[in-house]
């Protein structure tokens, strides 16, 4: 049974924008991990904050900061980290979520083990307040599955370079990941959740979207960047609604 190594080097993607209110925690988190072969990857996406001065304040070698010098959103934040990146592991974190300490021990060894190529886990939702709504994702999703509901939560994502190579995210502002998710999907049967929670999405940093807005959004993304005529594209946006309302 192969076993993960610290010769396995993660990279780990950070997309940052006006964050000193979070960023910290969610460095701490990656900085804590059982397992520590890893590069964590910030692209500042033109912060006006104190964001920067917070990611220079961490000592440590494995911590890379790219600074964009124009704003482009999280698909070209991303895009340019995965681009830098030196890991055969690409993983994702926001820079207001956070890592349980053994997600990435837990999830490379689950992957290796069984040889996905692209695998997501539980997490939990939460606020300053407290914990929220425990996300329990399919055990499997396949590519049709998908495009009726984005059942992998991107901070619990990771993707496997030796066998992708590397894939990069769609340049749109929203449903990035889910479109590179669906790339993805289209190059291999599965995605696999390691069924454990692993990590914590944060649900009150301003960052909700108004129902509609994702809603009208979801639509666009079928049509446009899918490129689904409009039955198709219908079939799949009521599949997406009623997922939404189930889900709820």
């Amino acid at each position: 049974m192969p076993e993960i190594t610290t010769q396995e080097l993660v990279s780990i993607i950070m997309p940052c924008y006006n964050a000193e209110q979070y960023i910290r925690d969610s460095i701490n988190s990656v900085l804590n991990q059982t397992h520590q072969c890893f590069e964590l990857i910030i692209v500042d996406d033109l912060s006006t904050d104190n964001s920067i001065n917070i990611i220079n304040s961490f000592a440590d070698s494995r911590i890379k900061l790219i600074q964009l010098t124009k704003n482009g959103g999280a698909g070209i934040a991303r895009n340019t980290g995965i681009e830098a990146a030196q890991g055969r592991f690409i993983a994702f974190l926001d820079s207001d979520d956070l890592w349980r300490p053994n997600k990435l021990k837990t999830q490379l060894e689950y992957m290796i083990k069984e040889g996905h190529s692209l695998s997501y886990t539980q997490y939990q939702k939460f606020t300053q307040e407290g914990k929220g709504k425990l996300v329990i994702p399919p055990n499997t999703v396949t590519y049709n599955e998908l495009l009726y509901c984005n059942v992998i939560g991107c901070l619990t994502a990771i993707y496997d370079t030796k066998i992708l190579g590397k894939q990069f995210m769609p340049l749109i502002r929203k449903r990035q990941d889910m479109g590179l998710w669906l790339k993805i999907l289209s190059q291999c049967d599965k995605a696999y959740c390691c069924p454990q929670v692993l990590a914590d999405y944060r649900t009150d940093s301003g960052m909700t979207q108004n129902k509609l807005d994702a809603a009208k959004y979801q639509w666009k993304f079928y049509r446009q960047e899918l490129n689904f005529n409009i039955l198709k594209s219908t079939k799949y946006f009521i599949g997406y609604a009623v997922k939404g309302i189930i889900r709820k």
